[in-house]
């Protein structure tokens, strides 16, 4: 058991709530509060279970490989976001006269990352246009079919997600989806796999932002959101994400794309905190850990 520490605060709830809200069932649980997933490494799997402690993250790997495990805790705190200094995020979303309750109410929020760059841009792209149950349903059926068998006998988690060398040798036609999106999902893959794209932290932003905008069917709400996610962009928007817009129209911001965008430029570098704040002002369970520590790995629609 390890403790992955943070700079106070850390708002526990809307992380972990994202999280489990939007989990893919065999690849990711919660479960006795925690949540729990697989893990592709350089030398083999893994599964780590992170439970929220009020000054620390329990972290507990299960690796097939000891050699990956310093590189498995880089992904956890990378995950959760824990190298954010919150009280710059704060302090400058403070000034916003809109955003300073909300900072007030929940200071400490952290932009919910990924272990697996190339797994959540394929996870984006299933989720473009559909409710998140249709996304999620999406990506299970690909982890079933390709994604790599894992043992759990501490849970119920079943597979590795494939990577893009698996996915890039399947037949298109084979992806129960409508022909706009497998062109769009199979572009991105054979650009993964070729590494023509480079979704590795310590890429160039704005390069690869160009490029996925280039790939048929990757529109502007894919792009910010595997910037804010994947990339780790502290400065990603997705303007045209329908809750971030329902949002800042009950605040009283601009409700269009455009508008909203030139709104939030007084909120760089720091804009995909201020998303944060925008989806928490809706009722929905990404902004909660599960009632009483229920087990799931399923929920209602939620953003990506």
């Amino acid at each position: 058991m390890l403790r992955l520490p943070y700079r106070a605060p850390l708002c526990q709830d809307g992380l972990f709530g994202h999280l489990a809200a939007t989990a893919v069932p065999g690849v990711e649980e919660w479960r006795a509060g925690a949540y729990r997933r697989t893990l592709r490494l350089p030398r083999g799997h893994g599964i780590v279970a992170l439970r929220p402690r009020p000054e620390y993250i329990n972290c507990r790997l299960t690796l097939t490989d000891l050699r990956d495990v310093s590189t498995a805790i880089a992904r956890c705190r990378w995950l959760l976001d824990l190298d954010a200094d919150p009280v710059a995020v704060d302090d400058l979303l403070h000034t916003d006269s809109v955003l300073a309750p909300l900072v007030d109410k929940v200071p400490g929020r952290r932009v919910p990352r990924t272990v697996d760059a190339d797994e959540f841009a394929v996870r984006a792209v299933l989720g473009q246009q559909v409710p998140t149950t249709a996304a999620r349903t999406r990506a299970t059926r690909l982890v079933v079919a390709h994604g790599h068998p894992m043992s759990d006998p501490a849970g119920g988690l079943t597979h590795v997600f494939p990577d893009v060398a698996t996915l890039a040798t399947l037949d298109p036609a084979t992806l129960a989806v409508p022909q706009a999106r497998r062109t769009a999902l199979f572009a991105l893959i054979d650009a993964l796999s070729r590494d023509e794209i480079d979704l590795s932290a310590g890429s160039d932003w704005r390069q690869v932002r160009a490029q996925l905008a280039e790939l048929p069917g990757i529109g502007p709400w894919t792009v910010e959101t595997i910037a804010m996610r994947a990339l780790g962009d502290p400065n990603a928007f997705v303007s045209t994400d329908l809750g971030i817009r329902r949002a800042a129209r009950d605040l009283g911001l601009p409700g269009t794309p455009s508008a909203l965008a030139e709104r939030a430029a007084a909120w760089r570098p720091w804009r995909a905190y201020a998303a944060q704040h925008l989806w928490a002002t809706n009722d929905h369970a990404i902004n909660r850990l599960p009632a009483g520590g229920k087990d799931c790995s399923c929920t209602e629609g939620t953003p990506p």
